[in-house]
């Protein structure tokens, strides 16, 4: 592991907080290369899905033209959240350098702890609850899927 990278991540998180937003940075490196940085923009862009780590992420994804970043490994200033970490799967990332933990990030009012919790329970009895509807109808998108030849998995 490269102190240099997760300084950069460090960076970016205290850069943010300097516009405005939130102190998340992360970095995205590749065969000892810093391919992607990103920084927590929810409230510079009014998007709750960008992360620092979903926008470093993005950005990986472009510079890489791909949606598999097997190879590459993510520097973030704080341990990811429930939907970064979903995304650093999806992507591929193979490992995960942090800084703060998510108890640092709850102590400062970042507390994703009600979504482990939420995550834990069938759909109906979360907080938002989730009703199944028009299944027969669903099920067509998911069979025209698997029966194409020439899908591309991911």
């Amino acid at each position: 592991m490269e102190q240099k990278f997760m300084e950069a991540a460090f960076k970016k998180a205290e850069d943010n907080v300097a516009l405005g937003g939130g102190p998340f940075g992360a970095a995205i490196v590749k065969n000892g290369q810093v391919i992607a940085l990103g920084n927590n923009r929810v409230t510079l862009t009014n998007d709750p899905t960008a992360h620092a780590e979903v926008t470093a992420i993005r950005e990986a994804c472009k510079t890489l033209n791909t949606f598999d970043l097997s190879g590459c490994e993510i520097y973030t200033s704080c341990e990811p959240c429930p939907m970064c970490l979903s995304a650093i799967y999806w992507a591929r990332i193979e490992k995960i350098y942090y800084g703060n933990t998510k108890t640092d990030a709850k102590n400062i009012g970042f507390d994703d702890s009600f979504i482990y919790d939420e995550i834990e329970k069938s759909p109906a009895d979360r907080a938002i609850p989730a009703v199944r509807f028009m299944p027969e109808e669903a099920i067509k998108a998911f069979k025209l899927w698997e029966g194409k030849g020439d899908k591309t998995r991911y």
